[in-house]
């Protein structure tokens, strides 16, 4: 999906029939939409690819006409009531009369940027852009790192009750949403400090850069904590279902062995053999039914001293 931004809205290039102040924005592109932008904007095909790659690491490049920052920012994918956490790249290309943003998804960080910055200053200074940008960006790092607390939290109080899989499973999703997370805010905390170090940045913008850099420190420290409680969380509830096996295999196997004393001695008794007086005797059924009993009882003592019943 292609649109465009306007800046100034009477003034507008002749020729190419766009603003001369303009921010273009790329969400999932097609083909055509990126073979049409490379051709107006002047930018070869690779470069601007390097926005939808989801393995593309923040970092700055530049070129003769533009310069390329690539930031990474976080997404909520809610599919059916499932919640899932990842953070993509977002692509901004800085041109000296307008900007161009390529996604693979829609986010409204882009909403809230064009609302407060939408002036001649994001032209004129990449670096106030890149700043609000991934200061914005920590903002939705930790609101969503706060969810995934608060999901973990209610998970451990249903697993608590009655584990299961299904909860398991949704524990491991939230530790691959942490890993995401984390190497993404590192990613960033790099770029803001190559940013740091340009000489045209000011003190107010020196200042600025502080604040960012203390909030994404501590989203970097929240994902960290809670990926290390997630890990140890799950090893727990690990080591109780393994325990809880255990304890059921033990259990049935010493019923097992229990069933398998009066099934043996019947067994015995019941084959064509001779046992003369006692096969005889009125009593010998209810003489094998007590030695049955017997021998039950005293394998269930045993059992329970061993701590195996």
């Amino acid at each position: 999906m292609k649109k465009i931004y306007q800046i100034q809205k009477d003034h507008v290039d002749l020729v190419t029939k766009m603003p001369k102040k303009f921010w273009i924005d790329l969400v999932d592109p097609t083909e055509e939409e990126i073979q049409s932008v490379c051709q107006d904007l002047l930018i070869k095909k690779n470069d601007l690819l390097k926005a939808l790659d989801k393995s593309e690491i923040p970092h700055i490049e530049f070129r003769d006409n533009f310069s390329l920052f690539i930031y990474s920012i976080p997404y909520m994918i809610n599919n059916a009531g499932h919640k899932k956490y990842r953070s993509y790249p977002l692509g901004v290309f800085f041109f000296q009369e307008g900007i161009l943003t390529v996604s693979l998804m829609e986010h409204p960080i882009k909403e809230k940027i064009q609302n407060s910055l939408i002036t001649d200053a994001i032209f004129q200074k990449p670096d106030i852009f890149s700043i609000y940008l991934i200061g914005t960006s920590v903002e939705y790092y930790i609101t969503y790192l706060n969810e995934i607390q608060e999901d973990i939290l209610q998970r451990e109080k249903r697993m608590l009750k009655s584990p299961s899989n299904k909860d398991i499973e949704t524990m491991l999703a939230f530790q691959k949403s942490l890993l995401y997370f984390t190497t993404s805010l590192q990613g960033n905390q790099v770029l803001i400090e190559k940013i740091e170090m340009y000489d045209k940045i000011g003190p107010e913008e020196l200042d600025t850069i502080k604040e960012v850099k203390i909030e994404l420190h501590q989203a970097l420290e929240m994902a960290r904590t809670y990926r290390e409680i997630l890990e140890n969380t799950i090893s727990t509830y690990s080591s109780i279902i393994s325990n809880n096996l255990n304890g059921t295999m033990k259990f049935l196997t010493s019923v097992t062995l229990i069933i398998s004393i009066p099934t043996m001695i019947s067994s015995f008794l019941g084959m064509n053999v001779f046992l003369g007086d006692f096969g005889t005797n009125p009593f010998s059924f209810l003489l094998v039914v007590l030695c049955c009993i017997t021998i039950t009882l005293i394998l269930v003592l045993i059992l329970k001293k061993k701590n195996l019943l």
